[in-house]
Parts: C-alpha cells; structure tokens; sequence
C-alpha cells in the first residue's frame, strides 16, 4: 500500500492588506560577561549587528558596576568604575565602562544598560551570605548581589554615572539608550528581600532621572513567571509598590515606572556529564506559556500602556554551559536554534497584538573568546563562524517596514505533536510595486528530527507581471558550518584550509534567484518541501 502523502500547509501573505508598521521588536541581544564587548570576537559580532539592515540593536551586559581584574570571564566580569579610599570617601573611575559603551556605539548600536551589581566596596557585608576570610573570593562568589551599606552611596552612584553620560555622550543620545535595574532579584541574583530591591529602585529612579528626566528606567528583570511562582509573586509586588506604594526616597505615594522588564525561557539545562543526561528540548510553549502570565499580570497592575522588554527570551537558561557540560546544549550549534528563535518570535508578535501591548524579546546570546569550535555556548558565533541563529537575526533584518497579513494552516504551539509552520511578511513600504519579504520557518520540539512538509504559498496584491523571488535557506545542509565542522571531524581549534571551510560554510548562501510570472488578478503561487528544522526568506521584487 502506498504511504499517504502529507496535507500541504497553505500559507496565505496578503500583500494588500497593511497591519501597519512593522514593529521591529527583536532588535535586542545581550550577554553576562561585560569586559568581552572590546575583545576582538566581541567587536566582530558587534559589528555584524551594527550592519544589519535596521541596525541600531540594543545591548545589554551584566556586571558593569563589579569590582575586578577587568577582563573576561564566565559568569562574572567588572570595570571598578566605583571603589572607596581609606576614609570610605567614593571614588569613580570610568575607563572601563567608557571602553565598554564606546565599543557598543562605535558599531552602530545602542547601549541597553543595566544598572549593577554591587560594587564591592559599597557591598553590606552584614549579609553574612558565604563570606569568609577572603573577602576577595566571597566579593566574587557572592558580595555582588548584596544591597548597599548606604543607600544614599548608592544615590550619589547613580547620580554621578548619570551626569557623565550626559558629559560624555550628550543627553540627546543617552535619551535613545533603555536603562534597567539589577537582574533577576527574585533569585540569586539579589541577596535582599523584594521589598529592599524596591527601595534600591526608589534610590535609583530618583537620582536618574534628577540627571535624565526623559531617559526611560526599568524593572525588576524577574526570572520567568508561572501561574503562583515566586516570580510571578515578586513582579506583582514590585508593580503594586510602583503604583501604590510609599517612596522609599521620596515619601511620597509611587514610584516612576517607564517600561517594565520580566525574563522568559524554555527550558532548563543544568551540568549534567552526557553518561547522566536525559534528552531534552527547549519548549515553544513553555516560553510564550511564561510570556502571557506576564502580562496578564502587568495589565493586572495598571501597566498596559506600558512597553514590556523580556530582557532575556531564550530557549533555556545557562548560556555559559555547552554541550560538554550537558548534551542537550548541542542544539545551539544547529538550525534548530534557528527555527526556535523564528518560532519563538512570531509567537510572541501574536501575543503582543492580541494583547495590544508592546512586547520585545531580547535574545541572550554572544560569543565566548577561546572556546573550542561549536562548544554549544548559546552564541552567535564561534571562533568567528556564524551559527546559523546567526541568519534568523538577519532575515528578520530584512523584513520591511509595512507589516502585511500572513496565515498558516500549519501554526501551532504544540511542537511536541506537530511542527510549527508559519512566517512574518513586510513590504518595503506601501508603495504599488513595492519589494515584499516573506520569512517562513519550520519548527518541530525534536532536534533529530528529520523530513519536511509540503507548503503551498500563495501571495495576492502584487502587481501582475513578472517578479524575481529570491530564496534564502537555512536548514542542515544550507548556511550552517555545524555540519561542515561535524563533516571535517568536529576539530576543537580548526586551522588553514579546513577553518575556512567551516567558516564560507557557516555564511548565509547566495540565493536560489527564480523568474516568475503574477497573475492578471495580482496572484502568485509557489509549492515547496520545507525541511522540518529551518527558516527562509523569499524576496519578491520586479524584475
């Protein structure tokens, strides 16, 4: 008997019919490790961003208050931008944090700037959480995430950071940065209670924005909310007591709130040696799952009208670990980062126009200098070879800026069950006969999957004649140097002729370029397998 064949997917883009502006939400990436920003890889990939199409993107780094050696680190970082001398008198030393900032701006990006940790001689060593004799070591295992032995340092910290942002960088340009307090205080992170990282915000609102009125402060960057988890818990506290709450500083009823920061993930991945490890993948609708509790609870709270950044949106929540560390992390290397972000992404859009509220996932992803080749770090690159994440960035980069309506017979959330097939399509601008790009991708919850699924495309409300649609791939056997690196026997440190092979490999191929005739009605129609981990961007323009 033969097998029955697949029901084709029929994915609908109505070039005629405008949403709107195409809201380019993902323009935001972020990293823990500050001090790798001005090493060579970083500046590399820095200016990979800067050069996308609708670059600037927004970036945004942990420990830039941390007092250290200075350089990179997993995990850790500093720029002992505030120390005390031997009466405890502040002193403020920028050349680091400059370097740090210069290095974003000079790309062509932006500064997502987050304020903390704890400086170590600011830390409230009456905490007692793990100190012992060596206040060095237990600053770095731990002191960072104490509140401050005086709240009014903190507010002359603030102060003054803010006032050389202004001298250095102009209050017109720091006005375009987003600023955030502090990181996940509902866990580790923060050593105080949810009602001291309040007050820790009230210091800062106030001596920020005394400096910057108009530059936009956020918070509290909590982990991923589930329906009654203490995440959940500390973002509602922390809203109430910005509507309702006594000002720490101030006295007064409420605390100045621009925009609204929560963190979401899909999963979790800690060590485990690959003897011990289950097999486990990041979950589509574990994330967006955490995504609508959110803002369920920031509408609750009487912040609808506020813009909502998920500061980290990412498949799981280690990005250091890799896939020595806990096998599962293998799928970083692959298209199936590629399709998760795509499929991760639109969910997201969806919501967010469900909800009529702003939603902008930042993707917690760099590159870690001196790791062996395709580790299984959550990065962008590796050893400067792009991953194939890499191109889903890009593609979304090139979308245009009028959003159109796309359909999918194939969209669903459930990827355990059935993939998730679906796509995002903007025109250059509103224009007749304006270019049209149509991102489609295809995501299944399995990484060794394989196959692919019949798609019918059709587009309507072109201009009738002939167009040129360019395709961009990328799948297992396009644009991704994993495989060619798997084919050259996986090298730790390629060299010569077979790094470069990776690495040509690892870039986006050169389109498959098809001359096509649109319909006296304004119709185009077009048939494909699209493989069942992989993302495309089809270029529709005259020819």
């Amino acid at each position: 008997m033969e097998a029955q064949k697949k029901q084709p997917v029929e994915i609908q883009v109505q070039a005629e019919k405008s949403l709107g502006k195409q809201d380019r939400f993902w323009r935001y990436v972020g990293y823990d490790e500050c001090n790798y920003t001005y090493m060579p890889e970083g500046k590399q990939l820095l200016d990979i961003f800067g050069g996308l199409k609708d670059a600037p993107y927004y970036v945004r780094t942990h420990f830039m208050f941390c007092t250290g050696n200075c350089h990179g680190a997993y995990k850790f970082g500093s720029t002992n931008l505030y120390t005390e001398d031997a009466e405890g008198n502040p002193v403020f030393d920028f050349t680091f944090y400059d370097r740090i900032l210069d290095t974003q701006l000079q790309s062509g990006n932006k500064p997502f700037l987050e304020l903390g940790f704890m400086p170590m001689d600011l830390a409230d060593t009456s905490y007692g959480k793990g100190i012992h004799e060596n206040w060095h070591e237990t600053y770095k295992n731990v002191g960072w995430t104490f509140p401050p032995k005086d709240y009014d340092k903190w507010h002359l910290l603030i102060e003054t950071l803010a006032k050389h942002l202004v001298e250095r960088y102009g209050e017109e340009e720091v006005n375009s940065w987003d600023f955030e307090l502090w990181n996940e205080p509902d866990i580790f992170y923060w050593s105080g209670s949810a009602a001291e990282y309040c007050k820790l915000y009230d210091y800062t609102e106030h001596a920020f924005h005394s400096v910057l009125p108009n530059a936009r402060l956020s918070g509290p960057a909590t982990t991923g909310p589930f329906e009654g988890s203490n995440s959940q818990k500390f973002l509602r506290f922390f809203l109430e007591h910005c509507r309702d709450g006594a000002n720490y500083y101030t006295q007064e009823k409420g605390t100045r709130l621009d925009f609204i920061t929560f963190h979401v993930k899909g999963g979790g991945f800690p060590f485990a040696v690959p003897a011990r490890t289950k097999k486990e993948d990041p979950s589509v609708e574990r994330l967006l799952l955490q995504v609508k509790v959110g803002m369920d609870v920031v509408r609750e709270c009487g912040y609808g009208d506020r813009e909502i950044v998920l500061s980290e949106a990412d498949p799981d929540g280690w990005a250091a670990g890799g896939m020595y560390d806990n096998a599962n992390m293998v799928f970083r290397n692959s298209e199936y980062y590629a399709s998760y972000v795509a499929s991760t992404y639109v969910g997201i859009e969806k919501l967010a126009m469900e909800y009529n509220m702003k939603v902008r996932p930042l993707a917690w992803a760099w590159t870690f200098p001196g790791e062996s080749c395709f580790e299984g770090t959550r990065a962008f690159t590796t050893q400067g070879i792009e991953k194939p994440v890499m191109h889903a960035f890009r593609m979304l980069a090139w979308l245009g800026d009028e959003k159109v309506a796309l359909e999918s017979t194939g969209a669903s959330q459930d990827t355990k069950v059935q993939p998730d097939i679906s796509g995002m399509a903007a025109k250059e601008s509103n224009e007749p006969g304006s270019p049209l790009g149509i991102m489609i991708y295809s995501h299944l919850e399995d990484r060794d999957a394989q196959g692919s699924t019949p798609v019918r495309l059709s587009v309507s409300g072109l201009e009738a004649g002939k167009v040129r649609v360019s395709r961009y791939v990328v799948d297992k056997t396009h644009s991704n140097g994993y495989e060619e690196w798997l084919r050259q026997g996986s090298p730790l440190y390629p060299e010569g002729e077979v790094y470069e092979a990776i690495r040509q490999k690892g870039l986006l191929e050169e389109p498959e370029v098809t001359e096509m005739e649109v319909s006296a009605e304004g119709t185009l129609s077009m048939e494909c397998e699209l493989p069942i981990h992989s993302v495309w961007y089809l270029s529709i323009e005259k020819a």
